[in-house]
């Protein structure tokens, strides 16, 4: 993860583990979720905020750029993944982001084992990536709603319809 130095809450699996294993140890209550977050809106602001309610620390377990074309389109993410840990990152809700490149982050969350992982409310626990690992570890899979009309692709559609059909005395010509 050499491209997202720079902040002390962008690490790599293996600090996100250590990291994980320390605040438990210190008895802290560890919150994971996972996403794209590829246009930062109010809709992952108020999620986010939700979901540190939950607990002491925040992680986010964050799809890399080749994981986002495989799930969104060749033409995602807008912003590259280190733009994206550093958004997340600057926000005061995250206490720390980590880059999974496969899919789903099972395999993540399976290493960490948080003690609660937070989705949308449009997710049914059965359908949580990581869901069974957590709860036979013991954790809790909770679900959090979601500010309505708001998400990444509703963003891209206006944009495009708004520079390919522009109004009149929109200074596009």
């Amino acid at each position: 993860m050499a491209t997202m130095h720079g902040s002390h809450k962008l690490l790599s699996r293996n600090e996100a583990l250590l990291r994980v294993r320390a605040w438990q140890a210190a008895g802290k209550t560890v919150v994971f979720t996972n996403g794209c977050f590829d246009i930062l809106h109010a809709g992952h602001v108020g999620y986010l905020n939700a979901a540190k309610q939950l607990g002491d620390i925040l992680l986010i377990g964050l799809n890399s750029d080749a994981s986002v074309r495989r799930l969104k389109g060749p033409n995602r993410p807008v912003c590259s993944e280190t733009d994206r840990a550093a958004v997340l990152a600057a926000l005061q809700a995250v206490d720390a982001v980590t880059l999974f490149e496969e899919d789903t982050p099972e395999s993540l969350i399976t290493l960490l084992l948080p003690d609660i992982l937070v989705k949308g409310a449009d997710w049914n626990v059965e359908q949580i990536a990581g869901a069974k690992a957590v709860l036979e570890g013991g954790g809790k899979v909770l679900t959090v709603p979601l500010l309505d009309g708001r998400s990444t692709s509703n963003i891209i559609d206006k944009i495009l319809q708004l520079y390919t059909n522009p109004s009149p005395g929109s200074g596009k010509d």
